[in-house]
């Protein structure tokens, strides 16, 4: 073994260290040094272990937690149609409850050869997960893209909207309306996304309307990213006398929906709710939902470019991209309890006075 490394070492103008880095699928070696490597056992006749022959050019493996969320069809499908004009085949691998998780979809990719991978809200999003697998990855030599959630642990280019600027895009709206008891239902506190979302919560109600950390901080109601999550948490946001609720995503919103109705309230007549994704069909919904809008469509032709990059061995910087989202207003926003009263205090003729 040891002439091999050294035979190998020599061709490829490297040292015998570096040599078995590779070979072993470690990482800390530039791609350029690893092809050299990769060049020199073909030149010298070795055969490559199994994990780093050459692997097929036309597989792009896209990993995403669930498909029940119609943000991640509408992401896989401009992902799907990028990859398919550059001539690559997309293989949708999707996480389902009791089935395979996120490391076992990468492991099945990466036994199938593909150029390379992209993730959308996976676990680098998880400020609890272990990144390790992201550097055994590289370490294989899989080109990967992460969408949804940055961490500086990880060399890999990140796309993600901004999530700070979504929320004091929302906040600025419904204060605009009169509202000032405004609430924001979240995700998990240990995601990325909902940390900035709270990050953005704050800032906004803050500059708008004055209120204290702690003041804002009652207003904030983890759940889950479902219809049901939000139902829960938006009836605990009610209780607390909030009259806007600002959502992580539009099936959360579909759920304070619910959840208002259930209380025999009217949206946005009682309750304004304001949703993020402005998922698919989101604009049919009864009354059409005030959302945030990712941009989906620049984000997925990002992730695209920069990973056909890294499998072209011109990898874009390890850094994040990060998009800006857009406020589309719908009917699910309407004057809160303060423009009401101000509206009804400009009718009579400024004889009631703005309670407060």
């Amino acid at each position: 073994m040891t002439a091999r490394l050294a035979d190998i070492a020599a061709q490829a103008g490297v040292s015998e260290a570096t040599v078995s880095r590779v070979l072993n699928g470690k990482p800390g070696v530039a791609a350029t040094t690893r092809q050299s490597v990769l060049a020199a056992l073909d030149v010298l006749g070795y055969e490559r272990p199994v994990r780093l022959r050459q692997r097929s050019a036309g597989l792009v493996g896209l990993i995403t937690p669930e498909l029940d969320n119609p943000i991640f069809p509408a992401l896989a499908q401009v992902i799907g149609q990028a990859l398919t004009r550059q001539g690559y085949t997309p293989v949708l691998a999707t996480q389902t409850p009791g089935g395979s998780t996120e490391d076992e979809l990468t492991e099945m990719l990466v036994e199938r050869g593909v150029s390379g991978i992209i993730f959308v809200s996976g676990l680098h999003a998880d400020t609890t997960a272990d990144t390790q697998r992201y550097d055994q990855l590289r370490g294989k030599g899989v080109p990967f893209v992460l969408i949804n959630g940055f961490s500086p642990r990880v060399q890999a280019p990140f796309v993600s909207p901004d999530d700070r600027a979504a929320m004091k895009l929302a906040v600025t709206h419904l204060a605009s309306l009169g509202h000032t008891r405004i609430g924001l239902a979240v995700g998990p506190k240990r995601f990325v996304p909902v940390q900035r979302k709270i990050e953005g919560f704050h800032a906004g109600m803050r500059e708008r309307l004055g209120l204290s950390p702690e003041q804002t901080e009652e207003l904030i109601q983890h759940s889950l990213y479902t219809l049901e999550g939000g139902q829960a948490a938006a009836g605990a946001l009610i209780e607390r006398g909030c009259s806007a609720i600002v959502c992580a995503s539009d099936m959360m919103a579909l759920g304070a929906i619910r959840a208002a109705r259930q209380r025999g309230l009217a949206v946005p007549r009682d309750v304004s709710v304001v949703g993020f994704d402005d998922s698919p069909l989101i604009a049919f919904t009864d009354p059409p939902l005030t959302t945030i809008r990712q941009p989906v469509q620049a984000m997925g032709q990002a992730a695209v470019r920069a990973l056909l990059e890294e499998i072209g061995g011109t990898p874009t910087p390890h850094s994040e991209f990060v998009f800006m989202p857009e406020l589309v207003v719908r009917g699910s926003t309407a004057s809160g309890p303060q423009g009401q009263r101000s509206s009804e205090r400009r009718t009579n003729g400024g004889e009631n006075p703005i309670e407060g």
